[in-house]
């Protein structure tokens, strides 16, 4: 009997994506520091795998386990952070690339936002961003509600909308809509500043 097809996803190896073998998924985590992939049993599974992220499926016994706590962070990888004086308060965002801190997209600075906010549009930015210059590397926020938000394709924040704000929700709302038609996804991972301290993004102004 011939051996059922199946699909495998790699969420974090040379080039993320799924695979119909397994010989081109090995290729893809083979030496790579930090591999994160799975099999699924469809195409379909694997997709909806793929979009949601690693943190929210169970490793594959042949998959390299990536833990935070005892591995440190991705350097090939893309981290994001927001900076705002006061919640709400005057807002921006920015991203770079982990490993030499080169910035790759800084936002305008709004009026009034939240650093929730900010996160948020700074992931989103991120993947827009690589799915223009074709890369897909893991993107890197401290915020686990914005991650969340991107996830589920909404920035569920309390701040009112008025005229002060107006800019930014339009900005907001273009994000979403961003996240609602774009099937491109990159892993989306916590950086744990416990354990590796302040994002490579950070503005310093602590």
């Amino acid at each position: 009997m011939a051996a059922k097809q199946k699909y495998y996803v790699v969420w974090i190896g040379h080039t993320p994506g799924i695979y119909s073998s397994w010989e081109a998924c090995r290729k893809q985590v083979e030496g790579f520091q930090g591999a994160r992939y799975k099999s699924y049993k469809n195409e379909k599974e694997a997709q909806q795998a793929f979009s949601s992220g690693p943190e929210n499926y169970k490793e594959n016994q042949l998959a390299k386990s990536y833990s935070s706590h005892s591995n440190p962070p991705i350097e090939s990888s893309i981290s994001v952070d927001a900076a705002c004086s006061g919640n709400p308060g005057k807002m921006e965002y920015r991203g770079v690339f982990t490993e030499t801190n080169t910035e790759l997209f800084k936002s305008k600075v709004y009026e009034q936002g939240t650093n929730n906010i900010g996160e948020f549009l700074a992931i989103v930015h991120g993947l827009a961003w690589q799915q223009k210059h074709k890369t897909n590397y893991p993107i890197y926020s401290d915020s686990r509600n914005a991650i969340n938000w991107v996830k589920a394709g909404k920035a569920k924040t309390k701040l009112a909308e008025n005229q002060k704000t107006k800019e930014l929700f339009e900005v907001i709302r273009r994000a979403e809509n961003w996240l609602k038609n774009n099937n491109f996804r990159s892993a989306i991972l916590k950086w744990e500043t416990d354990q590796w301290g302040e994002i490579p993004a950070d503005f310093g102004r602590k």
